[in-house]
């Protein structure tokens, strides 16, 4: 494992080399543009030809990064007479991909995501209602809602598909797009959603025992204002919040979310996506950066039995807490057995690439419930869509166990979905 993350960060280090500017700006030292973010490191060769740089991988690693190894192949250029430029080239790493199982997932997933939703969805009994025009299932309307979220279009151009999928019998009637809205624009359903999100997990539970944390963020459609210190004046910037989740390494399904406004820290959301997690899956690992290292998440990873993988800051030094120091001193001495572990966190980036490639990284609601609503069913729509390809690669068997807490009676979702045909 570890040698493959080697020759991923050659490859990328060689890149770097051919299309960035690398800048000499002392005597061994050069300036390195980031591939993700608009800033630069500096990359200083040592005496014994080793390469150090100030950015967060060789940090933690303490070996040489991609930005040592793109100034690495940029002193290794050379000219010949004729002036053509040499370079040494690396093999591209390359992953095994099942083709077959990967095409029949893909050309049967839109049928497959409707049968599996519907069977997801089918007994989330409809809260009683004592006044008012009759509402739809509310088990109808979480299919029409998350099906929409699926479509990645507006709700007025889904009716089309909301139509068919009637006409198929996913859904006894089809309702108004307003019903959607305004089922998203209820607090009640943050916790069904919740729920939905860790059930659509558990048929690969049997595949899942290692996990990671992290966190991203989804745009909204407000700005919001806030002082800039680099143009001395006030700015305007998009609006976002925050999906934090729990991740499996292996499929990259998410068995628990939680979504919070941008200020939100990342460390206090670690304790209660694990406790979560150990109440349906068997949590032999846990990994996550540096934003997660404290005692306490220590502390509660340990009390799920799980071995913590957790990064840790230049700075830290050892305290009074058992747990702490013993995952600090193996952190310490034994740094590539480490690595090999946490390097497993790498996947929580590629579960997030994923789902807002295929859903979309905005958010298309206004209200801050429905926004945090909406951003929840793209994480439940991502959970259907994994265990789509894991049935056709992985033979995973789709069975929903009962929901659990069952949906409250009287519950006000029923006076928000109004059926409006």
């Amino acid at each position: 494992m570890l040698n493959e993350a080697i020759d991923v960060r050659r490859q990328r280090g060689l890149e770097l080399a051919g299309k960035a500017d690398i800048i000499l700006r002392f005597r061994n030292e050069w300036d390195v543009p980031s591939q993700s973010q608009p800033i630069r490191y500096r990359v200083r060769r040592e005496d014994n030809g080793a390469f150090r740089c100030t950015c967060p991988d060789f940090e933690l690693r303490g070996l040489t990064c991609k930005h040592g190894f793109a100034v690495e192949y940029t002193l290794r250029r050379q000219t010949s007479p004729e002036g053509i430029v040499v370079e040494t080239r690396t093999a591209r790493v390359t992953y095994a991909q099942n083709w077959p199982a990967y095409n029949r997932a893909q050309t049967s997933e839109k049928a497959q995501f409707c049968t599996l939703l519907r069977d997801l969805v089918a007994d989330v009994p409809t809260p009683e209602q004592k006044r008012g025009r009759p509402t739809l299932p509310l088990s109808d309307m979480l299919f029409a809602a998350a099906f929409k979220v699926y479509s990645t279009v507006s709700a007025r151009r889904f009716m089309t598909d909301l139509r068919t999928a009637t006409d198929l019998g996913f859904i006894a009637r089809t309702p108004h797009y307003n019903s959607i809205f305004n089922l998203l624009d209820n607090e009640t359903l943050t916790p069904i959603l919740n729920e939905l999100i860790t059930r659509s997990a558990l048929p690969l539970k049997a595949l899942e025992t290692q996990f990671a944390v992290d966190s991203t963020g989804f745009g909204t459609q407000q700005f919001y204002r806030h002082f800039s210190a680099k143009y001395g004046r006030e700015a305007y910037s998009h609006d976002w919040v925050k999906l934090h989740a729990m991740v499996g390494t292996k499929t990259n399904v998410v068995t628990a979310a939680q979504v919070t406004d941008r200020s939100a820290n990342d460390c206090p959301m670690l304790q209660g996506l694990v406790a979560e997690t150990a109440q349906r899956f068997n949590v032999e690992q846990v990994s996550a950066d540096k934003a997660y290292s404290s005692r306490e998440n220590l502390a509660t990873i340990a009390s799920v039995g799980a071995a913590p993988y957790v990064a840790f800051k230049v700075n830290t030094c050892p305290n009074n807490s058992p747990i702490w120091n013993k995952v600090f001193h193996f952190f310490q001495m034994n740094r590539d057995e480490f690595l090999t572990q946490y390097h497993r966190r790498s996947n929580v980036e590629s579960t997030f690439s994923a789902m807002k490639r295929k859903f979309g990284d905005t958010i298309r609601s206004k209200t801050p419930v429905a926004q945090r609503n909406e951003l929840l069913l793209k994480v439940l729509c991502h959970n259907v869509v994994v265990l789509i390809h894991e049935m056709h690669e992985s033979g995973a068997t789709a069975f929903f166990p009962a929901l659990q807490p069952p949906c409250p009676k009287n519950s006000p979702v029923a006076q928000q979905v109004i059926d409006w045909e």
